[in-house]
């Protein structure tokens, strides 16, 4: 009997001394916990995180993390690396320590990382990379999965007129179709990552950037936008013919990623009113190469094309 009471406080005790050392996987909580219980691992938040598809993705650049703790807890240590690769209790040796800084005590930890530089040389667009936590309390390091977004969609839109009712004429902006022999007809408005988030197609009738450099000088003539591809815009109002017009074009991904497109553009009406309209681009390809911070955006390309933007192109 006193065996038995022996084995069984031995038990009890190498019980107590296990309390506290498994981490909860990817930042969730363990089946079966109390109500007063507290969760090992922390909430992590990232300055640019969307979630997408069931993935948490981050633009790329510098971005604040924010990791917070049920209780205080110290000392806590920020890693951004690639997957673990024989060591479950480790961190990758090719990832970067984030300096972190607490100002409550230890519930809440802050820290800079420029997400897309790495933590390895060969950093691939879109590749799925970890940011772990470590602390005391826990044997094995938490994770939480991201994947990095650095690249702007893009999309090649042809432009088209018709005749209005009376005087005029129409523009019309729809996306490319190319036919591939193996895939066949393919959009060219993509977003590589996180995905499309938006598009807009604003029309002056006089350089928007003469008053100053910033777009918000001026105001369009007509405009029209979308949440989705391909892109399928009639403007509303009757341009004039034989008037010169600016055109802008601007995308944004999911995570905030922007492609501007610019061109002139003017329309000529063939025959009677209300008939066939002809329209001249002139794509400005030297647009998103100038900032405004150093110099106002000129209009100086002088080829015409029937098109403004490229067309989308999965890598190799």
């Amino acid at each position: 009997m006193k065996k038995l009471l022996l084995v069984l406080m031995v038990v009890a005790l190498a019980s107590f001394l296990f309390v506290g050392c498994f981490a909860v996987p990817d930042g969730g909580e363990g089946e079966g916990e109390g109500e007063g219980e507290v969760g090992i691992c922390p909430t992590v938040e990232v300055t640019s995180q969307v979630p997408v598809g069931g993935k948490n993705y981050i633009k790329a650049g510098s971005q604040t993390i924010t990791v917070t703790f049920a209780v205080p807890t110290e000392p806590v240590s920020v890693f951004v690396g690639g997957a673990i690769r024989g060591n479950p209790e480790g961190v990758p040796n090719d990832a970067k320590e984030v300096v972190m800084y607490t100002a409550d005590g230890g519930l809440t930890y802050t820290g800079t990382f420029k997400f897309g530089q790495g933590p390895v040389e060969d950093f691939v667009e879109c590749s799925d990379d970890y940011i772990y936590v470590l602390t005391c309390d826990a044997c094995a390091p938490c994770k939480y999965p991201y994947v990095v977004d650095g690249e702007p969609p893009t999309d090649l839109i042809d432009v088209t007129a018709k005749g209005c009712t009376c005087e005029g004429c129409y523009l019309v902006f729809k996306t490319n179709t190319a036919t591939d022999p193996c895939l066949g007809a393919t959009s060219c408005c993509n977003d590589v990552c996180s995905g499309l988030a938006s598009w807009s197609i604003n029309i002056y009738d006089a350089d928007p950037f003469d008053t100053c450099c910033d777009l918000q000088c001026a105001t369009p003539v007509d405009t029209c936008s979308g949440s989705a591809c391909p892109v399928d815009c009639t403007l509303t109002k009757c341009l004039t013919v034989d008037k010169q017009y600016y055109a802008i074009f601007a995308l944004a991904d999911n995570v905030g990623n922007e492609q501007k497109y610019y061109a002139k553009v003017m329309v000529t009406s063939q025959g009677l009113a209300g008939k066939a309209c002809t329209v001249e681009v002139i794509p400005q390809t030297t647009m998103n190469e100038i900032s405004p911070t150093l110099e106002c955006p000129t209009w100086e390309d002088t080829a015409t094309a029937d098109s403004i933007g490229i067309c989308y192109e999965a890598p190799e």
